[in-house]
C-alpha cells in the first residue's frame, strides 16, 4: 500500500513557495459558464481569457486539470486574487482536508477516491469559492465530477437557478458521495473473507483482510477531516455561502456521517476477521499436531519392541522360538490397532462421541 509524502518543501522557505507533484500533467483548464437559461461551456486555450469570463455577471466553474506548470497556475492567481497560501496548497500536495475562508475566498480541500482493484486511488481536490464563481483544482486528468456536469447541461432542478455557493456544495456532496460505492465494494469484500477465512486460512487471506484494513485506515483519516469541514461550513456564517446553501451543507455532513460510521463498523468487521483467522490458523495447526502427536504415540511401543529384538544378545530364548516372528508381527498389529480404537473413543481421531 503506497503512502501520501508530503511535497519536498524546503525547510524555511518563504509562505507560498510551490513545490510541484512530481509526473503531473500541464494544466488543462475547461469552464462552464451558465445562468437559469443558457448555458456555455469551453476549453480555455489562453489563460488570459478567463479575465473575459470573470467580468461576466453570469456563474462560472473554471476546472483545471494537471499542474505540472507553475506559470499557468500563477496567472490563473493573478485573474482571480487568490492568495499566495491558497496557491501553495493547491500546488503542494498532499494536504489536509480542510475548509476556510481566505481573504475573501472559502477553500475548501478534500480527496476523491477511486477503487482500482485492490489499489485506492487518492486525488486532492482543491475547490475556491468567489462571489460568482467556483475553481476546481486536480492532480490529475479525470474526477468523479461528471454527475455535477450533467445536471448543468440538462438545466433542471436548483443547481442552473442558484449562485456558485450552491455550485461548491453540489461539487462537494458528489465527492463525498463517491465514498459510499467504495465502502459498498469493501463491504462485500468483507462478507467474501467472513466465508473463506474459516475453511482457507491461507496467507493470502491475511493479505487480503490487511489489504482492506488499510484501505479502511485511509477512508477515516479522510473522513474525519472532511466532516470537520462539512459542519464548519454549516455552523459558521461565510458572506459566500447563503443560508439556503448551508441547509443542503449539512445533508453533505449527514452523508459524512453515515459513511464515517460505516468505517468504523468495517475495522471492526475486520478486526474481527483477523482474530477469527488467527484462531482458524491456530486451530489448524493444532490438528496437524495432534494427528502427528498420534502417529508418533503408535510407533514408540512399535520401536521399542523392535528395538529389543533386534538386539544380538546370544540368550535371548525368543530368537530360536519358531513362530517368534510371525508372533512379534501380530503383537504389533493388535498394539497398533488397541491404540487406534482407544484414541477413536477417546475422540481424539474420528467423530468426537461427547461432541453433542
Amino acid at each position: 500500500m503506497k503512502t501520501f509524502r508530503r511535497a519536498a518543501v524546503e525547510v524555511g522557505a518563504r509562505p507560498g513557495t510551490l513545490v510541484l507533484p512530481d509526473g503531473s500533467p500541464t494544466p488543462r483548464i475547461r469552464y462552464v459558464d451558465y445562468t437559469a437559461d443558457a448555458l456555455v461551456e469551453g476549453e480555455i486555450r489562453d489563460v488570459e481569457e478567463l479575465r473575459e469570463i470573470h467580468a461576466r455577471d453570469s456563474v462560472t466553474w473554471v476546472d483545471v486539470q494537471g499542474l505540472g506548470d507553475e506559470e499557468t497556475l500563477r496567472r490563473v492567481q493573478r485573474i482571480f486574487g487568490l492568495h499566495d497560501l491558497v496557491l501553495e496548497d493547491i500546488a503542494n500536495v498532499p494536504q489536509r482536508p480542510s475548509a476556510d475562508e481566505i481573504e475573501g475566498h472559502v477553500v475548501v480541500v478534500t480527496r476523491m477516491l477511486r477503487l482500482n482493484g485492490d489499489e485506492l486511488d487518492r486525488e486532492q481536490l482543491s475547490l475556491v469559492l468567489g462571489p460568482n464563481y467556483v475553481l476546481t483544482f486536480q492532480e490529475r486528468y479525470g474526477d468523479v465530477l461528471d454527475p455535477v456536469r450533467a445536471r448543468l447541461r440538462r438545466g433542471k432542478g436548483t443547481l442552473r437557478k442558484a449562485g456558485a455557493d450552491y455550485l461548491a456544495y453540489a461539487l462537494v456532496d458528489t465527492v463525498v458521495d463517491g465514498f459510499l460505492p467504495i465502502l459498498e465494494e469493501i463491504g462485500d469484500r468483507l462478507e467474501v473473507l467472513e466465508e473463506i477465512v474459516l475453511d482457507r486460512p491461507v496467507p493470502e487471506t491475511l493479505r487480503r483482510i490487511n489489504r482492506v484494513r488499510g484501505h479502511l485506515l485511509i477512508l477515516r483519516r479522510l473522513l474525519w477531516p472532511i466532516r470537520e469541514s462539512a459542519g464548519r461550513l454549516c455552523r459558521e456564517e461565510e458572506p459566500l455561502v447563503d443560508e439556503r446553501t448551508r441547509v443542503y451543507l449539512r445533508d453533505t455532513y449527514d452523508h459524512c456521517q453515515q459513511a464515517a460510521e460505516f468505517v468504523e463498523t468495517f475495522r471492526e468487521m475486520a478486526s474481527g476477521l483477523m482474530n477469527t483467522y488467527l484462531s482458524a490458523a491456530g486451530n489448524r495447526m493444532n490438528e496437524i499436531m495432534k494427528v502427528l502427536t498420534i502417529m508418533a504415540s503408535i510407533f514408540i511401543p512399535l520401536t521399542f519392541m523392535a528395538g529389543i529384538y533386534g538386539m544380538n544378545f546370544e540368550k535371548m530364548p525368543e530368537l530360536r522360538f519358531r513362530w517368534a516372528y510371525p508372533a512379534l508381527l501380530v503383537l504389533m498389529v493388535v498394539t497398533a490397532a488397541g491404540m487406534l480404537l482407544h484414541f477413536r473413543r477417546r475422540g481424539w481421531i474420528g467423530d468426537d462421541p461427547t461432541r453433542d
